[in-house]
């Protein structure tokens, strides 16, 4: 089959989340199975458009409201990625540094979307599937029915993936404008709570949904900021497919980017020596368990309730766990990290940022990793966690509950609390240091164990490749 992917980001052209993580891998694993899959995204400006060489396949152009705008698709004619990957390229709108963070945000990818229509109705054949993510691709499935010059694209499946329902990308109704020309008589499939929501839309025009994990497709039937009842209206199409990683990316045992490679018989070593490093690093004490957090400081991760579960659990376990924190978000929660560290420095410390090298090094020299989030789809850093050997602390939410098993249940390697509370992560430290001093040959076996665990892209793209199937057929 021949796949089209869509996406705002692609790991590692452009990556703000999961999303990247996501779209970078699944391909890879499609093409692997024998299946021609392609990726197509907004060229920004980044360091992988630099680096690498391209060549123009297509120039066109069409209107965003009365606004007439060129585009050219440009190709890596290297299949450095293990697939094809296509950037859009839309001089003043795309050809940016950041992904996201724009006024014109709403400009910027209804235009994209808008050029993706137009490129493949111009394809003297039609591709087997085309498969968006995310709100920034959401008006395509409707794009593809309903607008009269993409009338080509009316048979073609589409299947569109939530990976996060909190973002929905409305806009109001005085901006229908934007779109081109279409039946105005499918206007309902455009609207949600007197707005236009492409992630609304999307639910409706696609022909399958999915999210990112089983437990997150219940959760959005009674939680979905404000689409529940679509969700449980549409619930017919919907299904969960576990999200996968990168097996080859994500690998302890070839990972360039650690001290010290190990495996699951070599894990004790291996670790402690990344785990050395990273304490030089940061001024803290290798001697003393170390719990990490990375990811983005917001609400949605829990990250407003860090800094006072971290000064909780140093102040009642009387300072017998470091903390390394990496990560960027809420200028209020990164302020009271800041202040939080030289408050108790040499047990705590924080970098403000991304950093895709250190991140490696923590998931491989952090003996805990802590997830306490209110919302969490899927959740790919509890799976890179479980790849290198480190013990994840989750909320029982989404994702978390499909792939994290309590070590006090039957053959459990990981540590689960119910709520996004500093009481419970302050409770989960201490199961945590219970592990750790009192339970040394457990945890070496559960380290063990959560290495050989199979959470790669080949039975998530297998179940990708059943649902092309079940449209196609």
């Amino acid at each position: 089959m021949e796949i089209i992917h869509v996406s705002a980001e692609c790991y590692p052209v452009a990556k703000a989340g999961g999303l990247g993580d996501v779209v970078g891998a699944l391909p890879k694993y499609q093409v692997a199975s024998g299946h021609f899959a392609k990726v197509v995204m907004p060229m920004y400006r980044t360091k992988f458009l630099y680096n690498h060489e391209w060549e123009l396949v297509h120039e066109g152009g069409q209107f965003i409201g009365g606004r007439y705008f060129n585009y050219a698709v440009i190709k890596e004619p290297t299949n450095v990625l293990g697939f094809d990957l296509y950037l859009i390229d839309i001089n003043g709108l795309l050809d940016r540094e950041k992904v996201y963070g724009y006024d014109d945000d709403t400009e910027r990818f209804l235009a994209f979307q808008i050029a993706v229509c137009d490129w493949l109705s111009r394809w003297e054949h039609q591709p087997d599937v085309v498969h968006c993510h995310d709100h920034h691709t959401g008006f395509i499935p409707f794009l593809m029915q309903y607008a009269y010059a993409f009338s080509r694209l009316a048979n073609i499946p589409t299947v569109f993936t939530i990976h996060n329902a909190q973002y929905q990308g409305q806009i109001g109704w005085d901006r229908i404008n934007l779109l081109p020309p279409h039946d105005t008589w499918k206007w309902g499939l455009l609207d949600w709570n007197n707005a236009i929501n492409p992630l609304a839309s999307a639910l409706r025009c696609a022909w399958r949904v999915t999210t990112v994990s089983p437990t997150y497709m219940n959760e959005l039937r009674q939680s979905a900021a404000g689409l529940e009842a679509l969700m449980n209206y549409e619930q017919g199409k919907c299904s969960g497919i576990l999200n996968g990683i990168d097996s080859e990316v994500w690998n302890p045992e070839t990972d360039p980017l650690l001290v010290k490679n190990y495996s699951t018989e070599t894990v004790k070593e291996g670790k402690r020596r990344n785990k050395e490093e990273l304490c030089s690093r940061f001024g803290l004490d290798p001697e003393k368990p170390l719990f990490v957090f990375i990811g983005r400081l917001v609400g949605e991760k829990a990250a407003d309730i860090l800094p006072e579960a971290i000064r909780q659990s140093i102040y009642e376990h009387n300072g017998m766990a470091s903390f390394l924190i990496l990560g960027s978000g809420e200028t209020a929660v990164e302020n009271s990290l800041e202040t939080l560290k030289y408050q108790f420095a040499g047990y705590m410390n924080t970098f403000i940022g991304y950093n895709e090298a250190l991140s490696h090094l923590m998931y491989a020299g952090a003996d805990f990793l802590l997830m306490p989030s209110r919302v969490e789809p899927c959740g790919l850093n509890q799976l890179y966690a479980l790849r290198y050997g480190t013990v994840p602390m989750v909320r029982n939410t989404g994702g978390l509950h499909d792939t994290v098993r309590d070590f006090g249940d039957w053959q459990g390697y990981g540590i689960r609390f119910n709520n996004a509370e500093v009481s419970d992560i302050v409770y989960s430290v201490g199961r945590a240091l219970g592990l750790y001093h009192a339970q040394p040959d457990l945890l070496q076996w559960m380290r063990s164990y959560m290495m050989r665990l199979d959470f790669s892209w080949d039975a998530s793209a297998g179940a990708y490749t059943s649902l092309y199937q079940q449209l196609r057929g």
